[in-house]
């Protein structure tokens, strides 16, 4: 949905003006038809019907006078009659988010219009079995807004078809490889159920924030490890159910056990796991938490075990970039805590990335906008899908 750039063909046009419109809300925040249609360049009377869609449908609503002022604030009024101000409708929840975490699940009721920074209206330790887990998850649902809603999106990790709403392959949460996932929450929640690979999830909310930005891979780092990449705008997506999984590269002389059956995967030494591992070892000590080596990071700066592992990592993302011609790096998760771990990765990534030679490879951290990327894929795949038999707007038409 956001940054649409390919040429529509006249069967898509109506529902790739549809997109970009709501695209431009999410950046702008509010905006009038007229200013819609000039930024989407598209004539008024075609921005006119495409907003009337949008308000039936309760995606996008009018402001009152009052919140327009609001808006506006105490800058200079604008000459003439004022335009009637529209935003993405942002009262009533839409959608249920959920956050299948290794250790723990969250789960919210959303809106269309998306807040950048994370809400959960509750949150449970993620169970060992997936009976106990649908049971949590059918109290969730007693306590959460069950009117008007559209669907549920579902942030999983592992290997995930996201047509076919199935898990293949989770290293660090196998049952989940045998559990009808999309059936039994389908059952629970009364509603179309859309599971998408978490690292994905992240690119799209990040995205969301910032949709003129430049094409960019992003690194997540947690209980697990993985990359997604965003190309001309949008997800990279390809035939085969697996990409960013690049926690799962080999590193020479690295002989740990990896959740995935394989020894010396990279994301045995950089997720959290791994990083408490390595410290631990280091210091010859007892079991001590992550904010004993947050703290200890911030105390002695980056130690050789920890520069080893940043180099390692930074091998796998920059043969990446070189592979896929990305020359931006976002890291989000654990490894943003670490003082001085990023800077010292976009040292590392620089040394490897050939695009360096030439022109600028940035790397930067940013916060996980895991809620604002399910209502993203949610607005994409739900409510205005490339099959437009599928959409909700085709559907409440009829």
């Amino acid at each position: 949905m956001l940054g649409v750039r390919n040429p529509a063909l006249p069967a898509s046009l109506r529902r790739t003006n549809q997109r970009t419109v709501i695209s431009l809300l999410l950046r702008l925040g509010s905006a009038s038809r007229a200013d819609l249609a000039k930024a989407a360049g598209i004539s008024q009377p075609t921005a006119g019907k495409i907003t009337t869609e949008l308000l039936r449908l309760g995606i996008v609503k009018e402001l009152s006078f009052s919140d327009t002022e609001n808006e506006i604030g105490t800058g200079s009024p604008r000459l003439g009659r004022p335009g009637q101000m529209l935003q993405l409708e942002d009262q009533h929840p839409r959608f249920i988010a959920v956050e299948l975490g290794v250790t723990e699940t969250r789960v919210s009721a959303l809106p269309v219009a998306i807040k950048l920074q994370d809400e959960w209206d509750c949150t449970f330790a993620t169970p060992s079995s997936p009976e106990a887990w649908l049971a949590k998850m059918r109290a969730a649902a007693s306590k959460l807004a069950n009117s008007h809603l559209w669907g549920v999106l579902v942030s999983v990790p592992g290997i995930v078809d996201e047509p076919a709403g199935r898990v293949l392959f989770s290293p660090n949460l196998h049952w989940l490889e045998k559990l009808d996932l999309t059936g039994s929450l389908e059952k629970v929640w009364k509603l179309p159920v859309l599971l998408v690979q978490e690292i994905r999830v992240l690119a799209a909310g990040n995205l969301t924030a910032n949709p003129g930005g430049n094409d960019f891979f992003l690194a997540d780092f947690g209980q697990g490890v993985g990359g997604a990449i965003v190309l001309d705008g949008k997800l990279y997506t390809n035939p085969m159910p697996l990409s960013g999984e690049f926690g799962h590269s080999p590193v020479a002389g690295n002989r740990r056990l990896c959740g995935c059956g394989a020894c010396g995967c990279l994301e045995t030494l950089v997720s959290e796991r791994g990083l408490l591992e390595s410290y631990q070892a280091s210091r010859a000590s007892g079991v001590e938490g992550w904010q004993a080596l947050v703290q200890h990071v911030l105390a002695n700066g980056v130690e050789p075990w920890l520069s080893e592992t940043l180099s390692a990592t930074a091998k796998v993302i920059a043969g990446a970039l070189n592979v896929m011609g990305v020359h931006r790096v976002i890291i989000t998760g654990l490894l943003t805590e670490l003082p001085g771990a990023v800077e010292h990765l976009a040292s590392e990534i620089q040394t490897g990335a050939l695009w360096a030679r030439f022109g600028q490879v940035t790397c930067e951290s940013a916060p996980r906008r895991r809620t604002a990327g399910l209502v993203a894929v949610g607005i994409d795949r739900l409510v205005l899908p490339a099959d437009q038999e599928k959409g909700l707007i085709l559907k409440e038409a009829s």
